[in-house]
């Protein structure tokens, strides 16, 4: 499956950056951008800048960056074709798929359509083998009706060696493909083998309804492997970036905006089968940073529904922090004893689980009953130690109001002073700061390589005025403007750039241009590699491309022509820059030469160099 480049072209041209962002950002006006804060890390000052000239976004402070299905695909955790085909949808743009067409696919959507094909094949086997009878007792066992079965795409491994290694063969698929995506697995003699034979299959699918993955259930006793086993993570899944069930879930979500996190796959089956649908399942997985993020796309309204052993409570109490940081409001909800979702939803029925989500409590309220049951609230060190952990999350939270509220509910629970309380809750607020700052020193350091990073060894090797002059000449050549790119093409040779990165830029813009003739800024900026791209960003998507000191030098230069006079005037300057430090190498010459014939020739060679100074304004205004 392959979509043309004409086509993603379009759908790029035809999204506004500010409008799709503005769905997920709240963004205001600055200059000739728009800010806000980072969806991509915690900060308080907006430092999350998009150009609507140039379609891009970048952040100053994690150097997040890129084109509107970059923004996509880091905000909602999809892969780029699936941006494509979230953005075609919502801006009325039909697709049209050339499935015959596999030369040029990308390395994705070839694991795409091997997953596809062989959750067909599993399925297949579920529903039409003999040998899935097996698997259709089983789901019948747990109430799964067949419809079900049908939706989620449940399916059956054939029990055996080549089973699967046969199908593939005889479909041409790639067997190093499926060895990539777990598949198949080899053995150390070379052979290849069905890695998830005689299991029961869940595929799991991507926010977008595609197959990233599967987890394979055993069914036989004699089935020596783990309980399950799962794909391993590849280019197309990464585990905890994705929630079982969300592309069916997401929806019911967003219309109550609610949305219960369950641990199991079968939990949130028979609860989708029972029209419980706003659910999702961790799947074996705490719940990771990026999976609350993508939840938070659909909804801020959580409960969770963990299993009551010891187990689950420990994933309840982590999870739930993670929770708050992303600006959850968090609900637990209990079931009986020796229940799970998936069993007490085929005993009791709908209306008695939704009585439990109704009676669920605020995390406060979860974890106080948590300590009480452990006994801490008898001892006075031990409750002291567990007041103390009560009020660690609520420094957590942003909003001042719901923190003193919550403050409240301890001090009448047990007895206590307010004021008491709230001298905890600045000693957690203080450790939250640091922790917080911590962090981002750590990312800044271990994960972020800023454009001064990247320049610096460069920078050091020439005047300052130099480097801000390139760096300006680059910046308009992202202007989209085809008369200004052709002026500076013509009248500097990439050549005579002092900095190396500069000058693989200005060089693969023109043969880009040469061969493209678009100049479009977020096209542009594409054809470089993440590091490049992140500084092309910073220094194109600043507030103002002609400097405030020029304008008010020239006042009498319109609006219209102004961008046209100022690349004039840059290139006039950097030549003459050029021509200046020439002449200041040959003074510093003249003054160590070994003879008086050298001297008078460098003395010579400065005064061409003073003339032709002087001619460059005219020659260039003509």
């Amino acid at each position: 499956m392959r979509i043309s480049e004409s086509k993603i072209e379009e759908i790029r041209n035809s999204a506004n950056i500010v409008d799709i962002v503005s769905e997920y950002v709240q963004l205001r006006k600055r200059g000739r951008n728009y800010i806000g804060l980072c969806p991509f890390h915690s900060e308080k000052t907006p430092s999350f800048t998009v150009s609507d000239e140039k379609q891009i976004y970048h952040c100053f402070g994690c150097h997040n960056g890129g084109n509107v299905f970059k923004f996509l695909m880091e905000y909602k955790k999809i892969s780029f074709i699936e941006a494509v085909q979230e953005l075609a949808e919502q801006l009325g743009i039909e697709l049209n798929y050339d499935e015959s067409v596999r030369e040029g696919q990308s390395e994705q959507e070839i694991l795409f359509d091997i997953n596809t094909e062989v959750a067909k094949y599993f399925s297949n086997n579920l529903l039409n083998d003999e040998e899935g009878q097996i698997a259709r007792d089983y789901f019948q066992k747990r109430n799964i009706k067949v419809q079900t079965m049908r939706a989620f795409g449940l399916g059956y491994a054939l029990n055996g060696w080549e089973n699967l290694v046969s199908f593939l063969k005889q479909k041409n698929i790639d067997l190093e493909k499926a060895l990539q995506l777990g598949l198949i697995g080899r053995n150390k003699d070379g052979r290849v083998y069905d890695k998830l034979a005689g299991r029961i299959i869940f595929p799991i699918f991507s926010p977008n309804g595609r197959v990233v993955a599967f987890a394979g259930r055993k069914l036989r006793e004699d089935d020596t492997g783990g309980k399950y086993i799962n794909s391993p993570e590849s280019i197309i899944y990464v585990k905890g970036r994705i929630l079982y069930g969300l592309s069916f879930a997401k929806d019911e979500i967003r219309k109550l905006d609610k949305a219960i996190i369950v641990e199991g796959y079968m939990d949130l089956i028979s609860l989708y089968q029972a029209g419980i649908k706003n659910v999702v399942a961790v799947s074996g997985t705490a719940l990771t940073d990026d999976q609350a993020q993508l939840l938070s796309r659909y909804t801020k309204n959580v409960v969770l529904l963990f299993d009551a052993d010891t187990a689950g409570i420990s994933a309840s109490m982590r999870s739930i922090e993670i929770l708050l940081r992303k600006d959850f409001d968090v609900k637990i909800a209990t079931l009986p004893s020796g229940e799970d979702p998936d069993s007490f939803v085929n005993k009791y029925g709908k209306d008695e689980f939704e009585e439990v989500i109704k009676r669920s409590e605020n995390f406060l309220e979860y974890q106080t009953a948590y300590y009480e049951k452990q006994g801490m609230f008898n001892d006075p060190t031990k409750a002291a130690e567990a007041i103390r952990e009560l009020v660690k999350p609520i420094a957590i939270i942003d909003d001042e109001l719901k923190r003193n509220l919550l403050i409240k509910t301890i001090a009448k629970k047990f007895n206590l002073r307010e004021k008491l309380l709230e001298k905890e809750l600045e000693k957690a607020l203080e450790q939250e700061k640091k922790t917080a700052r911590t962090q981002t020193q750590r990312i800044y350091k271990e994960e972020i390589k800023s454009a001064e990073t990247l320049i610096a060894p460069e920078i050091k090797k020439v005047p300052p005025q130099v480097y801000n002059t390139e760096k300006e000449i680059i910046r308009l050549m992202f202007e989209n403007d085809e008369t200004i790119f052709e002026l500076i093409s013509e009248q500097i040779d990439p050549e005579t750039l002092e900095l190396e990165i500069h000058r693989k830029i200005f060089s693969k813009l023109q043969q880009y241009y040469s061969e493209e003739k678009n100049l479009n800024p977020a096209d542009l900026i594409s054809l470089f590699d993440d590091d490049t791209q992140s500084y092309l960003r910073e220094i194109t998507i600043e507030q103002y491309t002609i400097s405030q000191s020029w304008l008010e030098n020239h006042p009498s230069v319109s609006a219209e022509n102004n961008l046209y006079r100022y690349a004039t005037d840059l290139i006039i300057k950097y030549k003459q820059l050029i021509i200046d430090i020439k002449i200041s190498a040959n003074l510093k010459a003249i003054e160590n030469a070994d003879s008086e014939e050298i001297a008078l020739k460098l003395m010579r060679e400065n005064l061409d160099l003073e003339r032709a100074k002087r001619e460059i304004k005219s020659l260039l205004l003509k």
